[in-house]
């Protein structure tokens, strides 16, 4: 292998942060275009249907990971005809997916809107979002695939390259069909869905190597009994183990409701600052994969260590800061946020403990990217299991004692035993390359 240097990991890790710095300001975007029509119904349209397809689409999220660790080990090993082939059935899967989401569109809206039920107004605005972006489906599901595999032959640069497209053409057209022709929500469904399939041309394009050899055309390897399986096991398992881990979040929100809509809307608060911790960390995550997963290709276990220590002191870095951030910058961010006086004051109150979550959680997400890499899928769902049970009982125990204070202490729990729980399982990321 390649040296694994310091400047390598930043190589790969920095293009990802900035590429994940522009999906907040699409959202801002959207929501500002129809804004700007004077009403409320379209707000909340343009919102709903956002976060019901992202619901569904996030159960896809497995493809992007077993993808790049699968890859990242075939790259390694000096192997393109099957990282060719790894492709090719990542973009099948992503699109069989996206075409039985397009047939199944009725039910699915039918029980989006059982489960989360809006005013008249609201429901019929967000269906016709929902009719136009729902064809997007299998363009979105598939360049899980194709990011997967960028990442695991380090061209993060062209995720950078393709984010940017995507997000820029998207807002670009929000503009043009929400403000210049008076589209509407209509709008910003059809300018996400012409960003989505041009996102997956260009994004094939990115990967045109992937098909230099004619893997395209190897159905033999493509449909290869041991193969297919063994890709299927490992998404699978990363499926599992983020259901529960998003469970687990989702069981956190519900769970600060019983504190009163001040203490919950403190909370969600403050929750965006851990979705700023994720975006800030993935890009350590991801070189780890893509440097530890190449590692096990070439059968490597000093390199598998070496990749594990120089991405996580980077992670470790990372969080220290952006910790330091949130404890310095913190009561202004939260101000920039609410502006209710109640919700103000509530979450300075437990600011210190999303200040502590990213050095608290640093070492289950390094592990994370490291786990993916090897493709030890099986022990990160069975971590996962055991570190869910040990939040459960911090979950009983705790709010009940502290109140929200317990509350975000289970939460900090649920990350201590994630990291410990695979960092006990360590010896196998290296064992793999053996």
């Amino acid at each position: 292998m390649d040296e694994i240097s310091h400047r390598r990991v930043l190589r790969i890790a920095l293009p990802i942060v900035l590429s994940n710095a522009t999906v907040p300001l699409l959202g801002a975007v959207d929501t500002g275009v129809v804004g700007q029509m004077g009403q409320a119904a379209p707000i909340g349209a343009v919102g709903m249907g956002a976060v019901i397809l992202a619901s569904i689409y996030w159960i896809f999220g497995f493809l992007r990971m077993g993808t790049s660790g699968l890859v990242a080990q075939s790259h390694g090993a000096k192997d393109p005809a099957e990282t060719g082939a790894i492709l090719m059935r990542a973009l099948m899967i992503g699109g069989a997916a996206g075409l039985f989401f397009v047939a199944a569109q009725v039910w699915l809206f039918r029980a989006a809107f059982w489960l989360s039920p809006a005013s008249g107004e609201v429901e019929v605005l967000t269906r016709g979002y929902l009719s136009i972006r729902i064809w997007g489906a299998p363009a979105t599901i598939a360049l899980y695939a194709v990011t997967g595999w960028l990442i695991a032959v380090e061209r993060t640069r062209s995720v950078l390259v393709l984010q940017l497209w995507m997000n820029g053409l998207n807002i670009g057209l929000d503009v043009l069909f929400v403000l210049g022709f008076g589209w509407g929500v209509e709008g910003v469904a059809v300018a996400t869905l012409i960003a989505e399939w041009t996102g997956l041309a260009l994004g094939l394009w990115l990967c045109r190597g992937a098909f230099a050899g004619g893997q395209r055309k190897d159905w033999a390897r493509v449909f290869d009994r041991a193969r297919v399986a063994r890709m299927m096991k490992v998404n699978t398992d990363i499926m599992i183990r983020s259901v529960i881990l998003q469970a687990s979040f989702t069981t956190f929100v519900f769970w600060g409701a019983h504190f009163g809509d001040v203490t919950l809307a403190a909370n969600q608060v403050l929750l965006q600052f851990l979705e700023i911790t994720a975006y800030g960390l993935d890009g350590f995550a991801f070189a780890a994969e893509t440097l530890v997963g190449q590692a096990v290709g070439a059968r490597s276990v000093a390199s598998v260590r070496r990749a594990s220590v120089v991405t996580s002191q980077w992670g470790v870095g990372g969080a220290v800061l952006l910790g330091l951030v949130f404890w310095l910058a913190g009561p202004w961010l939260i101000d920039l946020m609410a502006t209710e006086p109640e919700v103000r004051a509530a979450a300075r109150v437990f600011l210190p403990w999303v200040a502590l979550a990213p050095v608290i959680g640093i070492a289950s997400w390094m592990f994370d990217g490291i786990f993916i890499g090897a493709t030890l899928s099986r022990e990160m769902r069975n971590a996962m299991l055991l570190s869910v049970a040990v939040y459960a009982v911090a979950l009983l125990v705790l709010p009940g004692v502290f109140g929200n204070h317990g509350l975000w202490a289970a939460l900090m729990v649920l990350n201590t035993a994630r990291g410990v729980t695979m960092a006990l399982k360590y010896r196998c990321a290296e064992a793999a390359a053996g």
